[in-house]
């Protein structure tokens, strides 16, 4: 990792960060601006587009996307890489900012390095998402710190807790089941498998429709009985082998009572002809 930070010169300098610990250093090295500096500092960029400007707004307020950063570290995702997805929420602020509001851009940036946090873990928690709306994305962060505390919800503490968040108990639940999950390997890990070990899912989620000779056998089979099934049409009488393919080969089926009308005999003696037709058909392909 590398940081460009001021020199007492006053001349930007990169300074080399081997580790996380040493950045962590680093950016806390890094001085805190004044309401007034950082005031005409976002004033530069807003109004000059004055990118050192930019630069200083966000390196003075490294050390808060670390603090920030500390507090979702139990969600097993490297803290390194929460830093990082919190810097990118920290210049999405500064280009924001307005400082004419009032507010100082710590008070302004905390959205959005949260936001930023917030969608990494969403990301990369689970290999399967949890959360995809914004009610479920509140839902998630606010049951998983409550949990911390309660453990298992019981009825009256899912009610609470769905009442507070606005959403119904029966999301609290589904959400709760999801977060007492795990993710499966698709194939088991372990070397030697002992009998009260849970197969992994490859040993039941297989497709045999997707083993290579399995495919070529069945396209032989489909190619064998197409032949088949051509020749025996083809040693039906052209009325009968018509009658056939118009009432079940072709993709708009044609009725009984078109078929009388057109060769002038009746529904029933159409119906004949086809029954007839199907058992020459049977008996040729499975001679």
């Amino acid at each position: 990792m590398e940081l460009t930070v001021r020199n007492s010169n006053g001349f930007l300098v990169p300074v080399a960060v081997g580790d996380l610990d040493t950045y962590c250093q680093t950016v806390h090295s890094i001085p805190i601006l004044s309401a007034d500096q950082e005031r005409n500092l976002a004033l530069r960029l807003r109004h000059h587009h004055d990118l050192d400007a930019a630069r200083q707004l966000v390196l003075s307020h490294l050390r808060f996307v670390v603090r920030i950063a500390r507090g979702y570290s139990g969600y097993g995702l490297p803290l390194a890489d929460l830093i990082q997805e919190g810097n990118i929420g920290l210049m999405k602020a500064v280009k924001r900012f307005d400082p004419e509001q009032g507010v100082r851009l710590v008070s302004f940036a905390v959205h959005w390095i949260r936001a930023e946090i917030h969608e990494f873990i969403l990301r990369n928690w689970r290999i399967v998402k949890v959360a995809t709306t914004k009610a479920q994305r509140k839902l998630f962060f606010n049951l998983r710190s409550a949990k911390k505390r309660l453990g298992w919800l019981n009825r009256k503490e899912v009610d609470e807790v769905a009442r507070d968040l606005g959403v119904s108990p029966e999301q609290v639940l589904e959400m709760e089941a999801r977060l007492s999950s795990q993710d499966t390997p698709f194939e088991s890990s372990n070397a030697e498998n002992s009998e009260d070990d849970i197969p992994a899912p490859i040993a039941y989620l297989s497709d045999p429709s997707t083993d290579p000779a399995g495919q070529m056998e069945r396209l032989d089979q489909e190619h064998y009985y197409g032949q088949r099934l051509q020749q025996a049409l083809e040693a039906l009488d052209p009325r009968s082998r018509a009658i056939i393919h118009r009432r079940w080969l072709q993709e708009s089926k044609s009725t009984l009572h078109e078929l009388a009308a057109e060769y002038q005999i009746s529904a029933e003696r159409i119906r004949q002809l086809e029954n007839n037709a199907i058992k020459k058909l049977r008996s040729m392909l499975n001679d």
